[in-house]
């Protein structure tokens, strides 16, 4: 890094430590913070000399002027700090505890640095380092769940691009049959859910929403069409009366679903709720309601809790649940061990 960006980042972390008031920063502490926050980037260390340099910098009529002052205390000492509270070289308007907040915020995005699929946060993480003078937490101290083998994770960067930029994509998509249809997407929203991750766009062929995975995205480029911006999607309750990434047709109205819990499992329930409109309507019996449009990711999340968990109702939807448990229990009935209707292998 050149030396004139390297004392850029100077005065941003010596700019941070005289906003500091709930700290006194002698010139010692001010050389160990700059060496702290510089000691991935620069090859030499600061001496307390540069420190005194770069404050006369700072204070010369011809940078900005800053207002540091040198307070005596404890004898010979001294803290260096900025005479007035509101004053910043950047005007960034981050108080301290914010700026903690931030830096935990670069210390969670930093997790995924590292990783091909995620090059597009590098240059976030790098520009609010150097913008704020601070520097990821090299402890791994946090864990989310990734899954980096997922197919499709490399074209992420490129969809959330073309989302945040309104950039068309002519997209080449597979089917669960393995059949490809090439379609145009207006990119609108991209959500993940159970590890997948989902773009949201308006289909030029449809005319309407269509729900991509990222896994069936065989190929994409830009389009040469115009954006059509969305008008008639909210994203922020676009997910509201459903589970998952899935939205059914308008024939799958809403319902409210009863489901009763055993009294193991039934504090999990609680302290973790299934959807957004979980509310209890029996405590003593273990009866919780939700309002949802049932899809196979509803499915697929109630059998999750079996044993534990009863629908019971609607009575239609009970039936479904009911006739799904039994298929599968004739399975392990039958006393075979296969993965198809009709297969003779598949044992182990």
């Amino acid at each position: 890094m050149a030396t004139n960006k390297n004392a850029q980042l100077r005065y941003q972390i010596l700019d941070r430590c005289f906003c500091n008031f709930q700290k006194r920063y002698e010139i010692e502490d001010l050389r160990k913070e700059v060496n702290e926050q510089l000691k991935d980037i620069a090859n030499t260390e600061v001496s307390q000399r540069q420190i005194r340099e770069d404050i006369k910098f700072m204070r010369d009529r011809m940078s900005w002027r800053a207002p540091i002052v040198a307070y005596p205390y404890d004898g010979k000492k001294c803290y260096y700090r900025y005479s007035d509270p509101n004053f910043s070289i950047y005007k960034n308007n981050l108080s301290v505890d914010e700026v903690k907040k931030l830096q935990t915020a670069i210390d969670m995005l930093s997790r995924f640095r590292g990783t091909a699929t995620n090059v597009w946060l590098e240059e976030i993480i790098s520009n609010l380092e150097c913008r704020f003078g601070l520097k990821y937490n090299a402890e791994h101290l946090i864990s989310f769940e990734q899954n980096e083998q997922l197919k499709g994770i490399e074209h992420l960067a490129d969809i959330i691009d073309a989302t945040i930029n309104h950039q068309p994509l002519n997209i080449t998509y597979l089917t669960f049959r393995g059949k490809e249809i090439l379609m145009t997407i207006h990119p609108y929203y991209v959500k993940q859910y159970n590890g997948r991750w989902f773009l949201y766009g308006l289909n030029d062929e449809l005319n309407r929403i269509s729900n991509l995975a990222l896994d069936r995205i065989h190929d994409y480029k830009k389009s040469e069409r115009p954006f059509r911006k969305n008008e008639c999607y909210d994203f922020s309750t676009y997910f509201d009366d459903v589970m998952g990434a899935t939205i059914p047709n308008d024939e799958v109205k809403k319902e409210t679903i009863g489901l009763c819990f055993t009294a193991s499992r039934f504090p999990y329930v609680i302290s973790k709720p299934i959807h957004k409109s979980q509310i209890v309507v029996d405590e003593e019996d273990r009866i919780v309601e939700i309002q949802v449009r049932p899809t196979r990711e509803l499915d697929q999340q109630l059998f999750s809790f079996i044993p534990d968990v009863e629908v019971l109702y609607p009575e239609w939807y009970r039936q479904q649940i009911k006739e799904k448990i039994e298929e599968n229990f004739k399975k392990y009935l039958s006393g075979k061990k296969g993965c198809t209707d009709n297969a003779d292998l598949c044992t182990r």
